[in-house]
């Protein structure tokens, strides 16, 4: 059980370690030989790969796009996100193919050369696929959205899990907002670091050091809750527990708590110097951001309220005192680095399944509504679906769940509409349950299949791709 009187706990601790391994590229729990007699792997250029065909090909190729991996980790290729996954494709005579990549961190410019050079490889020493479909996870997601984007005339269609959809530079921004909000209000004397910043373990360890102080004291709790209600954190971290009740403000706080210090801060404070360095620059702003208005449609503005009432502290004062000092700009050049690498114009020539938890505090549920915005305005919604599964964890999905999901996707491939019924929380959850008790697991627990129909709140940085960026 979690402790919820301690700021972190070693079961929080292990779930974050679980948060940062579940979608980043990793070596699949082991298990049975692959039911395929072709399995290939080398290098293309620094990129290792991936590939497994089975007999009986059917001629559909799934190209995998890994998540996250923090610079200068261990990289290696993978072609599903788990086994099970793998074996599906396998024994239902689907090929699996996927990157490393050729660099770690902020990767994509490189994963989009990677995996079509992966592609170009698969045509010329397996076969030419009759379809492919572009999957992918976390750091992966904004990756497979981003392949359909830049070549739609490749991919036959597209399913991101937890995927960083509101683009790259709407990310990047929003924790932005986060690590100011943190250092303005809890340490603004000190010499932690927002942007360029140039040693990123001390910057970490500095914001570290800021936030024990904070969690500290009932002052430094409410301060903590409005530094994650600007950015959306869910109120729920743990999901082996059930989720808070909606007026359990300090297990909702707790929770944010543990998704700040253990997650999100790794990359505010420190993996945020690798993309500085990728992008030659600052690529995010806070200049023109009303801070009033990011709480006011935070689903935690409540909380904050509750929080701040019972610290004794001026809500009101804080947000007018985030205003006056929100005057970060960007390195325009950095800025539209960041762009290509990428924002979205939400214009789908293909048919995309987006899939999500609920109490995702890495890349936040809004995420799936910053592209349902973007594809709407494009006028393409009838292209896009997108699932919910009510669990807390980034990419915290079982086996069985990603197997009901690609089966609508398949289904919506090989007849050319979407299933509508197939679609609902009920459908979903009686195909992973299908699928069996040893599929419904992951990090050795077994959940119930947990589909559920729900709407994101707005993404708090929405940035479609061509909108302005300050000078």
């Amino acid at each position: 059980m979690v402790d919820r009187g301690a700021p972190i706990s070693k079961v929080a601790a292990f779930l974050a370690l679980a948060v940062l391994t579940a979608c980043s590229q990793q070596a699949p729990k082991p298990q049975a030989a692959h039911p395929t007699p072709r399995s290939l792997s080398g290098a293309i250029g620094a990129a290792a790969y991936e590939i497994d065909v089975p007999a009986g090909w059917n001629g559909t190729l799934f190209l995998y796009s890994h998540g996250y991996v923090a610079p200068g980790a261990s990289n290696g290729a993978q072609a599903a996100p788990v086994d099970f996954a793998r074996n599906w494709l396998l024994v239902h005579h689907y090929a699996a193919a996927g990157s490393s990549y050729s660099s770690t961190g902020w990767a994509l410019e490189d994963a989009f050369q990677d995996q079509m050079a992966l592609l170009e490889y698969f045509g010329s020493h397996v076969g030419k696929p009759k379809r492919v479909i572009a999957w992918g996870a976390s750091l992966g997601g904004i990756i497979t959205a981003g392949l359909v984007q830049l070549h739609p005339d490749r991919f036959a269609a597209a399913m991101p899990l937890c995927g960083v959809l509101a683009g790259g530079i709407a990310t990047w921004n929003a924790e932005l907002d986060s690590a100011y909000a943190f250092k303005t209000l809890l340490a603004p004397a000190s010499s932690l670091q927002l942007t360029h910043i140039t040693d990123a373990d001390a910057n970490r360890q500095l914001a570290s050091q800021i936030f024990d102080a904070a969690a500290a004291s009932v002052q430094g709790r409410a301060r903590l809750a409005l530094v994650g209600a600007l950015i959306d954190l869910p109120g729920w971290f743990d999901p082996r527990l059930a989720e808070p009740a909606a007026t359990d403000y300090a297990a909702q706080a707790t929770a944010q708590m543990q998704w700040e210090s253990r997650v999100d801060f790794n990359f505010a404070f420190g993996y945020r110097k690798e993309l500085e360095q990728r992008a030659g620059g600052n690529p995010s702003w806070n200049a023109g951001v009303n801070y009033m208005t990011l709480l006011a449609q935070s689903p935690s503005a409540a909380e904050v309220q509750a929080l701040y009432q019972q610290a004794g502290l001026d809500l009101q004062g804080d947000l007018r005192r985030l205003n006056a000092g929100a005057n970060i700009k960007p390195d325009a050049a950095a800025a539209a680095y960041l762009e290509r690498n990428i924002s979205f114009s939400g214009n789908l020539t293909v048919p995309v399944l987006a899939m999500h938890t609920t109490g995702d505090g890495l890349v936040i549920p809004s995420n799936e509504s910053a592209y349902a915005s973007m594809v709407a305005q494009a006028g393409t919604s009838d292209m896009l679906r997108q699932v919910f599964v009510h669990r807390a964890g980034h990419c915290a999905f079982t086996p069985g769940e990603t197997v009901a999901a690609l089966e609508v996707l398949l289904h919506r491939l090989d007849t050319g509409r979407w299933d509508t019924a197939s679609l609902t929380p009920a459908a979903l959850n009686a195909a992973a349950e299908a699928q069996g008790a040893s599929a419904n697991e992951f990090f050795g627990l077994t959940f119930t299949p947990s589909f559920i129909d729900y709407a994101a709140a707005p993404h708090p940085r929405p940035h479609p791709k061509g909108a302005s960026i300050p000078n």
